[in-house]
Order: structure tokens, then C-alpha cells, then sequence
């Protein structure tokens, strides 16, 4: 007899995952932290309050690393112009080039890392929310910084406004500073290539691309150090709940399958499962006593075959 589960115990079966139910997955989470900068600007003197505010802590911790690198950046165009190539393309290209990396690569471990990138995404979006920051470039000239996007724009598609596009800055939410989701999902690409690279050269770059863009982010002027702080801070607490996150997942995907009643197979009374070739119970052999018994001549015999005993 096949052996039963305990009603109330399944679990929605692990399917393989598939790229054209990632695909549209990952675009709509993109999308929704998209509309929500834009859509949350929040206040600009509220904005400009905090960013000083945020000058004002550094001052205090005796951190000043924007300022140094903010004038290496102007002063230098061989490293400002590549800087602002950086920022206004590499989180675009390599987080999704690690994801797929991961899909075709590293199967096992892409589920963890998606849901890792997406609850860390989310609550950087909180922070936007909650905490509009101003960026050093758009404070007032007297606080010492240049815009270095602006002051390169000549020689990248971005214009004056942001790194968006030229003549698209306004679509774009220029108080979405704290967190620094440049540095947090740098930070995470690096840390996926450290863990599934395998290769001196990917824990190279595992170390050089985070690095590389926490300087670029504050060379720039787009984000405090601050900021590059709290990106990396928020990627902790979204690794801290990507499990829960799978687990809720997990748990909605098993109610919709026990709903649809996918997977279930006939059952008769008593909890006995049957089995392929007796789905019907009267199928089964007849116990002695009920007045039922073998045709003594099966039509399907030949002729020498043996007579029933008596």
C-alpha cells in the first residue's frame, strides 16, 4: 500500500526555476522601487536639513573623506570622467549580470541571493521614504562641493541634473541619498562573487568593485560616507530577513497549491491511498464469503490451459 501524508502537511513542491517567471519578477520589483523614488521626493528644505545634518555627525566623527576625493575628481578628469561613466552604469549592468550569472551558474544558491537583493532593495526604499537626504552636489556652493556629472557632462549621455539621461533629470528622485543602494548592492555583487566565483580573479574584483564604487559614490558627490554606511548596513538587515521572507514565500506558494489541489492523488475512506491500477475498489480481489468467485473458464485462455480446481 502507497503510504499517505497527514492532512494539512504538504508543501508546495520545489519547481525549477524558469526564466520567464524570473524576468518579469525581477522588473516589477525594479519598477515598484522606481515609481517609489520618484513618486516619494519628499521635502527639499526638509532634504538640505538633513544632508547638513549628516555633515555635521561626520564633523563630530572626524570623518571628512568627501571633500578629498570630491577635489581629486574635479581637479583630474582621467579619473572624474570614468568616476561618472561608473556611477551612472555599473549598478545597472553587473547587478543584473550577477543575477543571471547566478540563474545559469549557481542554481542552488540564486533563490537565497534574489530574495537577499529584493528585501534589502525594499527597505532601502524606506529609508527614501522616511529620510529624503539631499547629495553633497546639491547643496550650496559654500559647503565645497562640485558636481562632478555636471561638471562632465559634456562627455556622457547624463546631463546636469543627475545621472539619468540628458533632459531626464526631472524624472528622477535627487533626494534618494540615505541609503546608498550604489554601495549596498555593490556590496552584494562582491560579496556573490567572493562566495560563487571560485577564481583568484572574481575575489579580486569581489573586493575592487564595492571598493571602487563607495569612492566613486562619495568622489562625485552624490552620496556622504554616511550614506555608504547605511547602504551596507541595510544589506545586513536584509540578509537577516531574506530567510523570512523565503519561508513566507514558501508558505503562500503551499496554500495555492493545496487550493488548486495540485499534485493530490485518489484517495478511498480511511486515509488508504490506492494505488495506479486500483483506483476503483471494486477492482480489488473479492474476500471469501461475499458470493463472488473466479469465472471457473476466463474467456482469455487457450485451449490446453489448465482447468480450474473444484
Amino acid at each position: 500500500m502507497a503510504q499517505t501524508e497527514t492532512p494539512g502537511t504538504e508543501v508546495a513542491p520545489r519547481t525549477r526555476l524558469r526564466w520567464w517567471t524570473e524576468l518579469p519578477l525581477l522588473l516589477l520589483v525594479y519598477g515598484c522601487y522606481s515609481a517609489g523614488r520618484l513618486l516619494v521626493r519628499g521635502d527639499v528644505d526638509d532634504a538640505v536639513d538633513h544632508g547638513l545634518a549628516l555633515l555635521r555627525a561626520e564633523k563630530l566623527l572626524h570623518l571628512n573623506a568627501e571633500h578629498p576625493l570630491n577635489r581629486l575628481f574635479t581637479r583630474e578628469p582621467w579619473i572624474g570622467i570614468p568616476a561618472d561613466f561608473w556611477y551612472a552604469s555599473l549598478h545597472y549592468l553587473v547587478t543584473p549580470a550577477i543575477l543571471i550569472w547566478l540563474f545559469h551558474n549557481r542554481a542552488e544558491h540564486y533563490r537565497r541571493a534574489r530574495a537577499w537583493l529584493m528585501t534589502s532593495t525594499f527597505i532601502g526604499l524606506i529609508g527614501f521614504t522616511l529620510v529624503p537626504t539631499c547629495p553633497p552636489r546639491l547643496l550650496a556652493a559654500n559647503e565645497g562641493f562640485v558636481d562632478t556629472m555636471a561638471h562632465y557632462s559634456s562627455y556622457g549621455w547624463w546631463g546636469g541634473d543627475a545621472s539619468a539621461p540628458r533632459g531626464l533629470g526631472g524624472m528622477t528622485n535627487q533626494y534618494a541619498a540615505m541609503p546608498s543602494l550604489h554601495v549596498g548592492w555593490a556590496l552584494w555583487c562582491g560579496l556573490m562573487l567572493w562566495r560563487h566565483g571560485g577564481t583568484r580573479l572574481t575575489k579580486v574584483l569581489a573586493v575592487l568593485y564595492p571598493l571602487g564604487t563607495a569612492l566613486v559614490v562619495m568622489g562625485t558627490a552624490n552620496h556622504y560616507l554616511l550614506d555608504a554606511l547605511a547602504g551596507i548596513a541595510v544589506m545586513g538587515v536584509g540578509h537577516l530577513l531574506a530567510p523570512r521572507v523565503l519561508r513566507a514565500a514558501d508558505l503562500v506558494r503551499a496554500r495555492l497549491f493545496k487550493g488548486f489541489g495540485t499534485g493530490s492523488s485518489p484517495i478511498v475512506s480511511g486515509g488508504c491511498q490506492t494505488s495506479a491500477g486500483e483506483r476503483i475498489p471494486r477492482q480489488r480481489e473479492s474476500r471469501p464469503g461475499t458470493g463472488a468467485e473466479p469465472d471457473p473458464s476466463p474467456t482469455d485462455a487457450g485451449d490446453e490451459a489448465p482447468a480450474p480446481a473444484r
